[in-house]
């Protein structure tokens, strides 16, 4: 009975590593995301395969493209990891209880984090929070050691650690927050003609950011260099410049305040859930990541993935 229980969960895996591989195209980018080698993902794969009694891939070069059976098992993969899923949750939903420990970036938590908690609160009444505040890489390395038991933190520019399990949940658009008195809506030149707060380059969205001022060409000298989001807003709204920044809720922008959309330029921060994989550090961790998705796909921003 033992190892038919082992083999169902490594099944569940295998399957949740299928679709991966469906998503993002190369075993290489699925491996990436859910913190698997590239050589791990085709063991698996192969496994899966063998258990079927078909290949569900063809193989060219390093994509993975779907062959007619793997385009027939899509659907199926799908409803078997949710009902599996609603099961676990239908089975433990009584009986847990205990401290979950989560950390949060200053936007989530002022963002999808409350009504996340709130049907936490109603599902499992049981469970005790200790909530704390930091940057993604901060929180991330809390959850790697096991100091918490997930975060929610903008994504990773790097690889996360192979334990450690990434759950998209937001997709937030950046646009450039000027002083309301400011006219023109041409953001480059709003940028070129005002001090720039700028996102720190050391932080994870600061990174983004890094990243598609190099790809638009600008040069841009910042006035004052911070990661807090929220802050930066409130430099704006005192007249110190503009600053490029996610939109982290419909509200998140004072009256002060005016928004320049960047239009065809526009670019985006990932924000998710980080939790351990290993199954005795995911059981709370994974009763709030299905409160955290759930709330999440009801706001505006909600990844793709969600929907």
């Amino acid at each position: 009975m033992r190892q038919r229980t082992k083999r169902g969960h490594a099944l569940i895996r295998e399957i949740r590593t299928f679709l991966a591989v469906v998503r993002y195209g190369t075993f290489a980018a699925a491996g990436a995301r859910i913190g698997l080698t590239q050589s791990a993902v085709s063991a698996q794969i192969a496994r899966l395969e063998e258990a079927l009694g078909a290949p569900l891939f063809n193989r060219t070069g390093r994509s993975a493209l779907l062959n007619e059976a793997g385009q027939d098992a899509v659907g199926l993969a799908r409803q078997i990891v949710e009902l599996f899923g609603e099961m676990g949750e239908r089975v433990t939903s009584r009986e847990l209880r205990g401290v979950l420990r989560v950390g949060s970036v200053q936007t989530a938590q002022l963002g999808v984090l409350p009504g996340a908690l709130r049907l936490l609160r109603e599902r499992h009444p049981q469970i005790a929070l200790r909530l704390a505040q930091g940057s993604s890489l901060f929180l991330m390395g809390q959850v790697d050691s096991g100091d918490l038991d997930a975060a929610l933190m903008v994504l990773s520019p790097f690889s996360l650690p192979s334990e450690l399990v990434w759950q998209p949940l937001m997709l937030e658009p950046f646009v450039l927050a000027v002083p309301a008195h400011e006219a023109g809506d041409d953001w480059r030149e709003l940028m070129t003609r005002l001090p720039v707060i700028g996102y720190d380059r050391a932080s994870f969205g600061g990174r983004v950011v890094e990243q598609f001022l190099k790809r638009q060409g600008l040069e841009i000298n910042t006035s004052i260099d911070m990661e807090d989001v929220d802050a930066m807003v409130k430099m704006v709204s005192s007249g110190l410049g503009a600053a490029l920044v996610p939109v982290t809720r419909p509200d998140f922008a004072p009256a002060n305040v005016r928004i320049v959309p960047l239009g065809d330029a526009t670019f985006h921060r990932e924000v998710g859930m980080v939790f351990h994989r290993s199954p005795e550090r995911a059981g709370l961790a994974g009763v709030l990541r299905e409160c955290v998705v759930a709330n999440a796909r009801a706001l505006p921003g909600a990844h793709p993935a969600l929907l």
